[in-house]
């Protein structure tokens, strides 16, 4: 399947609700840019409230014959979708960096980490366990069941628009829950490119149903309002999820929320240093670094700043900007000009309180969203960057002396999802990470999503764990059955 494939696959653009291709009830649609050019992709149909209650309606049909499915046929039609994945990486991360605009490098990686929650996940999918035990007391046992919370609702952002959706997808499919996801209105394709592989390799009709649009209010609102939907998950921004939070506490659904980092890269003075840009650039540009986990502010022990902040210049004007699928290319363009407009407002901000530019690569001429990847030194504290989620190409590299000044600094954020430690002592490193409020860290390791393992943060960094063993259990709730056994005489 190639992209002109995928796109015939998905409709034209139609929304996919029930094993089926369709427009949106009103006939609306919006249009898909190009990040590199500005020009439209394609018309994709926007979903309305309609369309949201006949995607929830399809779900819930759907829902008892995919609970009752054998845990071995729900586990390979997810290990078949990771070899459709894998067979179609190509495509899919050409749709990716077309939608996107991410390099063609980081859309293949993304493809990659997707499919592999389909495999994790199908792995899981026959090791959901159920419990059986004596009472303390005698007279009855436990009997403790995990079965599906029922129809899922999943909203999904643009940076990672396959492997958000399918972090999201796989568990909830592997549990025996059916879904119904909205993906980023930036990001449409590549969400109902994955609906229609996933059909292809047997999923049951309804079991996944995709609505893309630029109208979500009018679609969740559905949701929240429907007693058929038992969990809600999200990944978006903490402002946004504030709001959904109020939404589904007047309903008391079940939600996870991924929400917006802000994360530390720390580097201590026996670091190194090498190492240490090296993962700096894997942290900070991934993605171009419009990535949740990407390392936001950089704090430097005095000792190793001169050497570091040199290196790492160096490899940040090395990065080769331009056209997601060109040759070479490493870093390509924000998603939007209202990304691109943001990240500009942020330096802008930074260097008018006294920051200075220690390096920046090239903006490539003509058409595109581009941000040079940038480096600032001098940052003073009051600087918008340091509290905001950059969510782009600029380092700012702060020094510090005292580990304890350090981490106060470090630790002062609303967010906590990330963070990041470089260091030649594992007791040193260990020690700080113990202390960093995030809900992960990489030590001495720039890359740390794994399907694997949990993924998730503290404070107001979101609520629950996506990957994992924990993963799954979002979508199971726990039952409970005494069960009458007298006592032996």
């Amino acid at each position: 399947m190639d992209v002109d494939g995928i796109a015939k696959a998905s409709g034209s653009g139609d929304l996919f609700i029930g094993g089926r291709w369709r427009p949106a009830a009103d006939g609306r649609s919006y249009a898909v840019a190009d990040p590199a050019t500005g020009e439209v992709i394609r018309e994709v149909s926007a979903a309305g409230a309609e369309d949201s209650r006949r995607a929830v309606d399809a779900a819930a049909d759907a829902f008892e014959g995919w609970r009752t499915t054998a845990p071995r046929r729900r586990s390979e039609i997810l290990h078949d979708m990771f070899a459709a994945m894998r067979e179609h990486a190509d495509e899919l991360a050409r749709l990716i960096t077309l939608e996107n605009g991410k390099a063609f490098r980081d859309a293949k990686a993304e493809v990659g980490y997707a499919a592999e929650f389909f495999r994790w996940f199908s792995e899981e999918a026959v090791r959901i366990g159920s419990s059986f035990g004596d009472a303390p007391a005698g007279g009855f046992r436990h009997l403790v069941r995990k079965q599906p919370v029922g129809v899922t609702a999943f909203v999904t952002p643009w940076n990672f628009p396959a492997a958000m959706a399918t972090r999201k997808i796989a568990p909830a499919l592997a549990a025996g829950c059916p879904v119904v996801l909205k993906p980023a209105p930036d990001t449409p394709l590549t969400a109902l490119a994955v609906a229609g592989l996933l059909a292809e390799v047997g999923l049951p009709d309804g079991v996944c149903n995709v609505l893309p649009t630029d109208r979500a209010a009018e679609v969740a609102n559905v949701w929240f309002q429907d007693d058929r939907v038992r969990k809600f998950s999200f990944t978006g921004s903490t402002a946004t999820g504030r709001v959904l939070l109020r939404q589904a506490a007047d309903h008391v659904v079940n939600v996870t929320m991924e929400l917006g980092g802000n994360a530390p890269f720390i580097v201590c003075p026996d670091a190194d240093v090498d190492a240490a840009v090296s993962g700096a650039m894997d942290a900070k540009m991934r993605g171009g670094g419009e990535v949740c986990i990407a390392a936001n502010r950089f704090y430097v022990h005095s000792d190793v700043a001169g050497e570091f902040t040199a290196k790492f210049g160096e490899a940040m004007t090395s990065v080769h900007i331009g056209p997601g699928m060109a040759e070479g290319v490493t870093l390509g363009p924000m998603v939007n000009e209202a990304a691109q407009r943001r990240i500009q407002s942020l330096v802008d901000d930074a260097l008018a309180k006294g920051a200075k530019i220690a390096a920046q690569g090239p903006t490539p001429e003509g058409p595109g969203w581009y941000f040079p990847a940038t480096v600032l030194t001098d940052v003073p504290e009051d600087a918008e960057l340091l509290g905001a989620e950059v969510f782009g190409p600029v380092a700012p590299i702060l020094t510090y002396r005292d580990e304890n000044e350090m981490l106060k600094r470090a630790n002062d954020s609303e967010h906590g999802l990330a963070s990041y430690v470089y260091s030649g002592s594992l007791e040193r490193a260990l020690r700080i990470s113990d202390r960093l409020e995030a809900g992960m860290v990489g030590l001495n390791r720039g890359l740390i999503s794994d399907p694997a393992a949990p993924f998730g943060g503290v404070k107001q960094s979101g609520l629950g764990r996506e990957g994992g063993r924990e993963g799954i259990d979002a979508f199971l709730e726990t039952k409970y059955i005494a069960v009458d056994w007298p006592k032996v005489p």
